[in-house]
């Protein structure tokens, strides 16, 4: 068969077009040649894909915001929907931001054009009513938690389960005590993270929360030291605004060697999200923690169908990491579940084995290659 050489592909995300630019990149290990075009960022343009709409225009859009970025939604599908009738590519691949991208298949589908969607939408959390949108619309899933593929296959998807592409991102390149030394940390110290998240208004709730726990556990810990790892989305003047320039305890902000910076923490303090599942493959014991508006609360506790909030609890079918979320989100509990992981050995012992139990289930490396493998052989079958 006929390699294709157009490829189309979504990325309406920062995750997305990270993880987007190593699925181009690993489609052109197989075909050099492929030309690819759509909405993405700047990992994406790296790899030489033509933009045909900025996903940070778009990145900002919710269901709650929807409207109120309508010009922005529009003008991107029209640049889409315009490409996709003049110049058709042999595949459409849609990384996650369902609310776009489903209304963009059913125009794709109409146009003959195959849909690969990789990264799904979270419709085993809420909106499960989409599965059968997605059903219609998609030819074939390419799914990253190892839940989702039997929740697609129960709906009659054809769906594989590729593994997650953060086990081929995440490491850290500098040992433990070769990082702690650069930055003048004594080797028998305490290290604590403090990850409130990466956006504003995560950094606005959650690290008033995380500093003031930290205040509370200084004195049960040996040499405390705490790190924060500063997002590429903020700023420093965003954490001083939110608490840091009060705060009561010295905490040091670290922009760079992230990974480095997680792995060498004793224990971290972390807001829900995709974090939980990189804090689990560096193996750092570590406790979720999460405020939302009461009303986001009130409407979410009758929307979402799942028991837990981390991917990590999510991925091990059990609370492997303690979850204190909303009411429970005070830094009194905060502080106590935080000391427990380095002072209780038993318990540390026991997140440690089930965060082993995550990553042997999150899959080798590859994801990003299995997905592509995946992708091509489809555009090729309709070639």
């Amino acid at each position: 068969m006929k390699s294709p050489q157009s490829i189309m592909m979504v990325a309406g995300e920062a995750s997305g077009d990270m993880h987007g630019a190593k699925l181009v990149a690993a489609m052109r290990e197989r075909t050099p040649d492929i030309r690819v075009c759509g909405i993405g960022g700047p990992a994406l343009a790296a790899q030489g894909m033509e933009i045909l709409y900025d996903s940070s225009r778009l990145a900002v859009v919710g269901i709650v915001e929807v409207l109120s970025h309508f010009r922005f939604i529009r003008e991107a599908m029209h640049a889409l929907e315009k490409r996709l009738r003049e110049q058709p590519p042999q595949l459409l691949i849609l990384i996650d931001y369902p609310d776009f991208n489903l209304i963009l298949a059913k125009k794709a589908r109409r146009l003959g054009i195959p849909v690969f969607y990789y990264i799904s939408p979270q419709v085993w959390a809420w909106r499960s009513g989409r599965v059968s949108t997605i059903k219609k619309r998609v030819d074939r899933m390419a799914v990253i938690l190892p839940f989702e593929k039997n929740f697609y296959q129960k709906r009659g998807m054809a769906v594989e389960y590729v593994g997650h592409p953060l086990m081929d991102t995440v490491c850290a390149a500098m040992p433990r005590a070769e990082f702690l030394q650069s930055l003048g940390i004594a080797p028998d110290s305490t290290v604590i993270g403090i990850l409130p998240g990466s956006r504003k208004r995560e950094i606005a709730v959650m690290l008033p929360v995380f500093l003031a726990a930290a205040e509370q556990m200084q004195s049960q810990l040996v040499k405390p030291v705490f790190l924060l790892p500063l997002a590429p989305t903020l700023s420093e003047d965003d954490l001083l605004a939110h608490g840091l320039a009060e705060a009561g305890v010295e905490v040091r902000v670290i922009r760079e060697n992230r990974y480095e910076l997680m792995a060498a923490c004793d224990a971290v303090m972390a807001a829900s999200g995709t974090v939980s599942l990189e804090l689990a493959i560096l193996d750092v014991p570590m406790v979720i923690s999460y405020r939302v508006s009461p009303l986001t609360y009130f409407l979410g506790r009758r929307l979402i169908k799942v028991q837990y909030a981390s991917l990590v609890n999510l991925v091990a079918g059990r609370e492997v990491v303690p979850e204190l979320l909303q009411d429970e989100a005070v830094p009194e509990k905060i502080a106590a579940a935080t000391v427990r992981l380095v002072a209780d050995q038993a318990e540390r012992a026991a997140m440690l084995a089930g965060l082993a139990e995550v990553r042997e289930r999150l899959g080798g490396a590859g994801a990003s290659a299995r997905a592509a493998r995946l992708a091509l052989g489809l555009a090729q079958s309709r070639s």
